[in-house]
């Protein structure tokens, strides 16, 4: 599975590039996937994609990002690289883990 998803209305705002590899259709894999798309569509609306990997099918990907374990996020724009491991349930840890600010934070 290679999905990859597209911001709608970027206009001159930053894209966010995000790659989620995963394995298979396990459940903790398609909870990451919800919880990553839930997560964009609050904080990043229209400003980010969404690059799918299933380690199943191309198992020679996960070299290319140092992947150890999965599901793992890994927020490649905008620099610095980030990663995330896990299903991405704790929103407050991943907007941390991303450099995400809340909207009304500073």
């Amino acid at each position: 599975m290679r999905l990859v998803e597209q911001p709608t209305g970027v206009g001159d705002q930053e894209v966010w590039q995000l790659r989620l590899y995963v394995a298979g259709q396990s459940p903790k894999s398609l909870r990451a996937l919800s919880n990553l798309k839930d997560l964009c569509e609050t904080h990043l609306a229209g400003r980010y994609t969404i690059e799918v990997i299933d380690l199943v099918e191309e198992p020679w990907l996960a070299r290319s990002d140092d992947i150890l374990a999965i599901p793992t996020l890994v927020r490649s724009l905008p620099a610095p690289l980030r990663k995330i491991i896990g299903d991405l349930s704790d929103t407050e840890r991943v907007l941390v883990g991303l450099s995400i600010r809340p909207e009304g934070r500073p």
